[in-house]
């Protein structure tokens, strides 16, 4: 086990003040769960009282034409820059994930419908996240297509020998998670990109679990496209929007089916007829939720500062700490979640048959962190917003419920 203590470690940490920036972050209470809402960034409250005060309360409509009209692609050029790895017009935000995976699914599936329509299958693992597997089978539903499954290892995820045996010429599209919700397991996503276009499919990842924890790059991997929330490990808050990635070479070949105003060419035109947008902006629907916005941009400009090379080494040595604590504290359990930290994203999972109880009595002591089954106690560790102190009073606190 690492000989060095919490606090030693903390006082270690080059990133160690950005703690200090997010609301309730210095209180008592032990926060394991990041990786499923962020804490806010203490400047979101200034963020939003000057934009009710100023934009909305003294710009009114105005601030459509002033700067909200393009705040999904501006905001969305921001989070691929700082986050994703992405140039310029490939990431707009806005809607839910849910629809955003509906959204670029379905264009993906109905793409290959158009141009080799022997590609009926669409390739998702059994341990995919569940919205992910719910939408993949309500469009196979929808368009007479197959869903080839993926039997995974929980502790684990897809492997390339695995999705090698799944894809072939009938694949439409691969669905995948780059770090999976249950297990942590990182997975190799420029080499599962590659497989998946050798066969001639598309593929879709879901960044829900890495986009602010664990580097992205999308256009380097050649990614087709990708869907993300920001209430993650980009504190926007409860409910904030997601974002969608397409790459620059689809954008003109890919039509997307839910065709609202803010996707027409002329959004005020209201002709008869829908014209599709250039670019990214095609793949808007609806009214984006500004308001939903302004704390995700407080904390892409932490991100920024610290710069995710360095989260992405905090979160490493956050989640291996937490694993030297388990393997000298709790024998009886059991680690679900890669050992080796380069296979393994933000979270570290526990596995134990009363976990369940063992949640529900952590709560009650203000220690948060969640539970998934079967028997898995879910640690996520916010790079910027956790201490080392914090995780070993939290594990010390997963011990005695255990007893």
């Amino acid at each position: 086990m690492n000989q060095n203590t919490a606090a030693q470690l903390d006082a270690a940490d080059p990133l160690a003040s950005f703690r200090d920036r997010f609301v309730g972050a210095g209180s008592d209470l032990v926060y394991f769960d990041g990786n499923s809402l962020g804490r806010p960034v203490a400047a979101a409250a200034a963020r939003l009282t000057e934009f009710v005060e100023q934009e909305w309360g003294g710009r009114l409509i105005r601030g459509w034409d002033e700067r909200w009209m393009d705040l999904p692609t501006t905001l969305g050029d921001d989070l691929g820059r700082i986050v994703l790895g992405a140039a310029a017009g490939q990431t707009a935000v806005g809607d839910s994930t849910t629809v955003w995976l509906y959204k670029l699914m379905r264009a993906a599936v109905d793409h290959a419908v158009r141009t080799a329509p022997g590609r009926t299958e669409i390739v998702i693992d059994t341990d995919n996240f569940p919205t992910d597997r719910y939408v993949a089978e309500g469009i196979a539903a929808e368009r007479g297509l197959t869903l080839r499954w993926i039997e995974v290892d929980t502790s684990a995820g897809v492997t390339a020998d695995q999705l090698s045996e799944a894809v072939g010429e009938r694949t439409a599209l691969v669905v995948l998670n780059h770090v999976a919700y249950r297990s942590a397991w990182l997975a190799d996503a420029p080499e599962l990109t590659r497989i998946a276009h050798e066969a001639g499919a598309l593929v879709l990842w879901d960044l829900c679990h890495s986009a602010g924890a664990v580097q992205v790059d999308l256009d380097a991997w050649d990614v087709d496209l990708a869907v993300g929330c920001s209430y993650k490990y980009l504190n926007g808050g409860p409910g904030s929007p997601a974002f969608g990635y397409v790459n620059a070479r689809l954008q003109d070949e890919l039509t997307q089916p839910i065709q609202g105003w803010m996707g027409h060419a002329d959004p005020f035109f209201m002709g008869p007829g829908y014209t599709p947008a250039q670019g990214i902006r095609r793949f808007i629907s609806g009214t984006p939720p500004i308001l939903g916005m302004v704390a995700m941009q407080a904390m892409l400009e932490l991100v920024e500062e610290a710069g995710i090379g360095a989260i992405r080494e905090k979160s490493v040595a956050l989640t291996s700490y937490a694993v030297e604590l388990a393997d000298a504290t709790l024998p009886e359990v059991t680690l679900a979640s890669p050992r080796d930290p380069a296979q393994r994203g933000g979270h570290v999972t526990l596995h134990h048959e009363r976990m369940r109880e063992v949640t529900a009595r952590l709560w009650e002591r203000d220690v948060i962190p969640d539970y998934r089954d079967p028997g898995g106690l879910r640690i996520g560790l916010s790079p910027l917003s956790t201490s080392f102190d914090e995780v070993e009073r939290g594990m010390g606190a997963v011990a005695e419920a255990l007893r």
